[in-house]
């Protein structure tokens, strides 16, 4: 009996680990070591080093940095946004890592379908009423939209960084959805 052909990670070709530029292997293998798998967004921007480091660099910027949004929170933003555009690859990643830092195995599936239904907070809910915004109808926001976040507690500096999510997810998802990048089996069980 012969074994069904397991997806492509993606529909452009994936380098070898040991091909690849020594500052992407090292920052593979370190994921590796880290979450015990590689994430098939590296393998798959690997194909382009220099997009690759930038890519990254913006990720980290984005999502590492240190503010008044939680780490949970910033992954609220992808996952509620990459539903909305339709990107399988980041609402099974995103929605893996939120689970983990919210430490809820339930707010992924709630935040991708409907967050304005999810168990979370009126604030986080007006944080992605905007990051929907900016998503889907950038030209739309105004000073009103700001005034909402305020209400809220949101500061100038949050509001950039919600916007930022937004915007560099709508990118990456559209890249996800040409690549036709695949989700690792392994993000499934991921905080359940």
């Amino acid at each position: 009996m012969t074994q069904a052909k397991q997806p492509a990670v993606s529909r452009f070709p994936i380098p070898e680990l040991n091909d690849m530029p020594e500052d992407i292997r090292e920052r593979i293998l370190a994921v590796q070591e880290k979450s015990g798998f590689i994430p098939n967004v590296f393998l798959t921007l690997a194909h382009r080093p220099d997009e690759f480091r930038a890519f990254f660099a913006y990720h980290d910027a984005l999502m590492e940095t240190p503010g008044n949004l939680t780490k949970a929170e910033r992954e609220m933003i992808v996952v509620a946004t990459s539903n909305v555009n339709q990107c399988q690859y980041c609402v099974v990643a995103h929605g893996a890592i939120l689970r983990i830092r919210a430490k809820n195995p339930l707010i992924a599936d709630q935040v991708a379908t409907n967050y304005r239904k999810a168990d979370i907070t009126d604030r986080q809910k007006a944080m992605l009423d905007f990051a929907m915004k900016v998503s889907q109808t950038a030209q739309l926001v105004g000073e009103p939209d700001f005034e909402t976040l305020k209400l809220h507690g949101f500061t100038e500096d949050d509001i950039w960084d919600i916007a930022g999510i937004s915007a560099f997810f709508g990118m990456s998802n559209r890249l996800a959805n040409v690549t036709s990048m695949r989700p690792n089996a392994e993000f499934y069980l991921l905080g359940r």
